[in-house]
């Protein structure tokens, strides 16, 4: 075993192991931007979470340490349902009869910029943060959501 890495090691030229580096560096972008846009979102920010069927706002609130935890069931379709629940600063697509689940699997969300997508069903549960006076922070308007 050790010798096939040896191998392979010895086969590898200089620019391999910068084009390795640099990809490794590379992978951690997306970390530090969406840091950096949680970072700058004020402490008086209020954090909504809005529900979307096929790209229509069925539901909005606001997650807070005051809100009640909640429970409700959304039918998008003749026999599709998605049991959607809030509790307090987090909210979750806790059942559905979508075939793979990954709504469910992808359990609670709770900071901007997180999202429960259910394709099947249409259904996107997205949270972001506006100012005190209802405009949304970090507003992007060149995001495309194929529907």
């Amino acid at each position: 075993m050790i010798d096939k890495v040896l191998f392979h090691l010895r086969k590898m030229k200089p620019m391999d192991v910068a084009i390795i580096i640099i990809l490794l560096v590379a992978s951690f972008i997306p970390h530090i931007v969406y840091g950096y846009q949680l970072s700058s979102i004020d402490e008086d920010a209020r954090i909504i979470a809005t529900v979307k069927i096929s790209g229509e706002e069925v539901y909005r609130v606001e997650l807070s340490e005051e809100t009640p935890q909640e429970e409700f069931r959304l039918e998008p379709r003749d026999g599709q349902y998605n049991i959607i629940e809030v509790d307090g600063t987090r909210i979750r697509n806790r059942e559905d009869n979508s075939p793979d689940q990954l709504g469910v699997r992808r359990g609670w969300i709770s900071q901007p910029g997180e999202t429960v997508v259910v394709l099947p069903h249409q259904l996107i549960i997205e949270i972001h943060a506006e100012n005190q006076d209802g405009q949304e922070i970090h507003e992007e308007d060149d995001i495309i959501i194929p529907m």
